[in-house]
């Protein structure tokens, strides 16, 4: 029985649920910029989701890579916390929503993944959602093209989205839909490129994109105003740092070309993107310095 696992610590359980469906990213690896987290916090602020448990991370993470966290700046109150998984509930006006989110596990994945698609089922919901991001060289001034993939076409039927090319590492998001896939669960898989050269910095652009899709496909509805104005607010940000270094303002100048023209595009003599986010991030943090 679900809800009897020592994994799992649970607040509230989902029972009684309506038309649920489970949404999930992690932070590391699949969340480039933090657009796929910061999607998902989003959503999850929006729908005012409550915590409803929590998964002991001491048979999933090597501490020594995902350090807990120490907080010794208030006298007598300090505290230690553990990179937990928390799972949240929120309620729209049609269905509710699980929220599955966390730092991605260092070990164990296959159980990792298994104890999450039991919550599922345990909790009638038959879908899953996965959001990620992926580093790519892409203009900040553009609007992201999506990759998305679902055991259920009819879920992505009218979205333009592109459909996966990728051989190689997978992170937990790729486990998690595949296993849930083989284990007869409908699997959503939402993906945003963020840009290369502003890895440092939350692109809400790319958080955007992703929530109108998962909009679009589940049917979930949440007011982006605020999730607009910080999409605006990170392309002028970029968009400041860029216009301030000839090279970079160079490189995103070919990548737009090559987003309108719809073509893949060679780096030439221009500097490496690890060499450009670099200077796009001491050029950000002297603008702080600056400002403070």
């Amino acid at each position: 029985m679900l809800y009897g696992m020592t994994e799992i610590t649970w607040t509230t359980p989902l029972l009684d649920l309506r038309n649920p469906i489970v949404v999930s990213a992690f932070r590391g690896w699949n969340d480039a910029a933090s657009a796929a987290t910061a999607a998902l916090a989003y959503v999850a602020g929006k729908l005012d989701a409550s915590l409803a448990g929590t998964i002991d991370p001491e048979e999933f993470y090597d501490f020594q890579s995902t350090r807990p966290m120490v907080d010794l700046t208030r006298q007598g109150e300090h505290t230690l916390s553990w990179p937990d998984v928390e799972i949240h509930l929120g309620h729209g006006p049609d269905r509710d929503v699980i929220f599955v989110s966390g730092a991605e596990p260092s070990m164990r994945w296959r159980t990792f993944c298994n104890l999450i698609i039991d919550a599922e089922i345990a909790a009638g919901a038959t879908t899953l959602v996965t959001l990620g991001a992926f580093l790519a060289d892409t203009p900040h001034t553009r609007p992201p093209r999506l990759t998305g993939m679902s055991s259920d076409p009819e879920l992505l039927a009218g979205m333009q989205l592109q459909e996966p090319a990728y051989r190689g590492p997978s992170g937990i998001v790729g486990v998690l839909h595949q296993m849930a896939v083989e284990r007869g669960l409908t699997g959503l898989s939402l993906w945003s490129p963020a840009s290369h050269y502003a890895a440092g910095i939350t692109n809400a652009k790319a958080a955007l994109a992703l929530v109108r899709a998962l909009e679009a496909a589940t049917g979930i509805s949440v007011d982006l105003t605020e999730l607009h104005a910080s999409s605006a607010a990170y392309e002028l940000q970029v968009s400041r740092a860029v216009e301030s270094d000839p090279r970079l303002a160079e490189l995103v100048r070919q990548l737009e070309n090559a987003s309108d023209e719809d073509l893949a595009f060679g780096p030439g003599a221009l500097p490496s993107g690890d060499e450009l986010a670099l200077e796009l991030e001491r050029f950000l943090r002297e603008r702080e310095s600056g400002d403070s």
